[in-house]
């Protein structure tokens, strides 16, 4: 196994940079395809959610695959490789292991716990195996990432150490209220019908919302997800679809808006919102400054290193980064008219709505500064657990996978022995009836399958253990074995339609 991931979220950039990084969904395709024609790299999946970019790889060459990758998400992303650099992060092998499975718990989540990510998961792999570019390494991983997932979410108390990204924006929204008393009776407009959108929706009918208006592209989504809030048996909202020419007129009548499309521009600008309230946009007033985290030295160091640019490299050196000053908006005081909730990247509502008297805005940079200082439950440490025992077991499990085809080419070649073997006895005891050759058959078969037996068992364990691979080699070298035929193995059991399928 040689897994490599390279990537930013929000715990190594800033959202500004998140936002400029994202892939839609056809850039990630691109990017896939463009990853697999590249050298170091024989398989290939992306994760890009609100928060994160991440590219996994199969590689034969580390430092060539950093480099690689890191070119690749530069270029798609369309922020300069020196500009991206000092925020991407690097793991290898076990470690990049131990990354996915952490993010697949929701540890890694900007809130802890929360259960969405299994989903992006899932679709991550789906991505990777309709364009056949996940092959048997990532098809392993992601599965199992996905089972570790929900391993962690049944046996441990995980999700009550955070929330959704809705539920925890309805949260900031309210602005220290109970959610479902704020949120009672009000009326409100969600703009986009996909994962994110449905999710928030359901969450706002929870929640006691007196009216849903869906806005969308696409009016047949709106329609289904609105058929959907109105079969829910725990509701009673009132669920409508509109065009999205009529997001304008719903504004003058809602008192929550959420919005989550993948559009790559505002959906709603500072000027519609103000128009909607009948107001007039204020000058910027005054923002203070906040210090945001720096990335961690520890492996965005070391990749600036491996990444063959001139001030990438000089960037190794300088040890780790000074904190980042970031600017945030600062709220209107007063009452709350219109509350807006953004949880789309990049973002779709314009960062200026902060400026109109009345409205308070809560984005995915907003939501990353209060949860920064979230408490973390006792469970989380059950889920760190898990997390361990569960990347051993995988790398065991590779490594057991590696020395496989080579053992079955092994037994391959003493069943021709074998064979030939019995072919040349017909010839020189052609008066043999069918019940002695079947018994002489039988022995010779019993005798070389007891030979076999201990050093294939032992070599299976031998190779799960770390540092095992090398045992596959010794025994391709021992017997002789043609690589091709172990070759052939291999290639039969990564075209099997039903590996990786669950």
């Amino acid at each position: 196994m040689s897994l490599l991931v390279v990537g930013l979220s929000h715990r190594s950039a800033p959202v500004s940079v998140l936002e400029r990084a994202s892939l839609a969904a056809d850039t990630q395709a691109k990017l896939l395809q463009d990853t697999l024609a590249a050298e170091p790299a024989t398989e290939a999946a992306v994760l890009a959610t609100c928060n994160r970019i991440e590219l996994y790889a199969d590689v034969d060459k580390f430092h060539a695959g950093v480099a690689e990758l890191s070119t690749l998400l530069a270029q798609h992303s369309g922020v300069g490789l020196e500009e991206l650099t000092p925020y991407l992060y690097v793991h290898y092998e076990d470690r990049a292991v131990h990354h996915l499975f952490s993010v697949a718990c929701g540890l890694d989540s900007m809130v802890v716990g929360e259960g969405q990510i299994l989903g992006q998961i899932k679709d991550a792999l789906a991505r990777g195996q309709e364009l056949h570019t996940a092959g048997r390494l990532l098809n392993d991983l992601f599965q199992q990432a996905l089972r570790v997932g929900k391993r962690a979410h049944s046996e441990t108390g995980i999700d009550r150490a955070g929330q959704s990204l809705v539920t925890f924006g309805l949260q900031q929204l309210a602005a220290g209220a109970d959610p479902a008393l704020w949120a009672g009776g009000k009326r409100a407009l969600v703009i986009g019908a996909g994962s994110m959108s449905s999710l928030a929706a359901a969450t706002l009918a929870r929640t006691g919302v007196a009216e849903i208006v869906v806005a969308n592209r696409t009016r047949a989504r709106a329609d289904r997800l609105v058929e959907i809030l109105q079969q829910g048996d725990d509701t009673a909202v009132r669920a409508r679809a509109v065009e999205m020419s009529a997001v304008g007129d719903e504004l003058t009548r809602a008192d929550i808006v959420v919005s989550c499309t993948g559009s790559t521009g505002l959906v709603l600008t500072a000027d519609a919102l103000a128009d909607a309230l009948g107001m007039t946009l204020d000058a910027a007033p005054e923002a203070p400054a906040a210090t945001a985290h720096a990335p961690a030295p520890d492996d965005v160091d070391q990749h600036a290193a491996w990444v063959e640019n001139g001030s990438a490299a000089s960037a190794a050196h300088a040890g780790p980064a000074t904190p980042r000053r970031v600017t945030v908006p600062a709220q209107s005081t007063g009452p709350v008219r219109l509350a807006l909730l953004d949880l789309a990247m990049p973002r779709d509502i314009d960062g200026a709505a902060h400026r109109i008297d009345g409205v308070r805005l809560v984005d995915i940079e907003s939501l990353a500064e209060a949860s920064a200082d979230a408490p973390m439950a006792a469970d989380v440490d059950r889920v760190r657990t898990i997390v361990s025992d569960e990347v051993a077991a995988f790398g065991a499990a590779q490594r057991a996978a590696h020395v496989a085809p080579t053992v079955v080419a092994l037994r391959t070649m003493a069943a021709d022995v074998v064979a030939g073997e019995i072919a040349r006895l017909d010839g020189r005891l052609p008066d043999l009836d069918e019940k002695q050759r079947a018994e002489i058959t039988q022995t010779v078969r019993r005798v070389v399958d007891k030979l076999l037996h201990a050093p294939t068992v032992r070599v299976k364990q031998l190779a799960s253990e770390p540092g095992g691979a090398g045992y596959a080699d010794a025994l391709r070298e021992l017997f002789d074995l043609d690589p091709q035929t172990v070759a052939a193995v291999s290639r039969a059991d990564l075209n099997d339609p039903n590996r990786g399928r669950s």
